[in-house]
């Protein structure tokens, strides 16, 4: 396995980006053609079945994602707590989730500097962060 970088460390979970949400986009193509082709409450019927499902699909990730999003920023918080100054620490408060999460990658050893940077508008967006990073701190547990 390739140490994790800024060029590979988006997560494709196969099952659900390569089968779930095609098949489910598929079955709600495939219902409003067959609501166009035969008009009536069955087909009208499956097509708002198709659309739950696809919104489910969409809903299971983006929960699961969310609930990572806040662990990641309770472990920084508490990283935070052991690496940085406390002026500093009191200042991440202003970090947006989007900065806390892209911060996960930072080595202990850049830390500090990068979340300087982010605390004085030198870097913002979370892509900003990431490119920045020279030591990778890997996570390949997630969701």
């Amino acid at each position: 396995m390739n140490p994790q970088s800024f060029a590979n460390h988006t997560r494709w979970h196969s099952p659900f980006h390569f089968f779930l949400v095609p098949v489910m986009v598929i079955n709600f193509i495939w219902a409003i053609a067959a609501l166009v082709k035969t008009p009536d409450w069955n087909s009208a019927w499956w097509v708002v079945l198709s659309l739950a499902l696809l919104i489910l699909t969409f809903l299971v990730r983006t929960n699961s994602l969310k609930v990572q999003d806040r662990l990641i920023r309770l472990e920084e918080k508490l990283r935070y707590q052991q690496l940085l100054p406390a002026a500093l620490v009191q200042q991440t408060s202003t970090l947006t989730p989007g900065q806390v999460v892209a911060l996960r990658f930072a080595a202990d050893d850049e830390l500090n500097a990068l979340v300087n940077a982010v605390v004085t508008g030198k870097l913002s967006k979370p892509r900003e962060i990431k490119q920045a990073i020279k030591n990778w701190r890997a996570d390949t547990f997630r969701v």
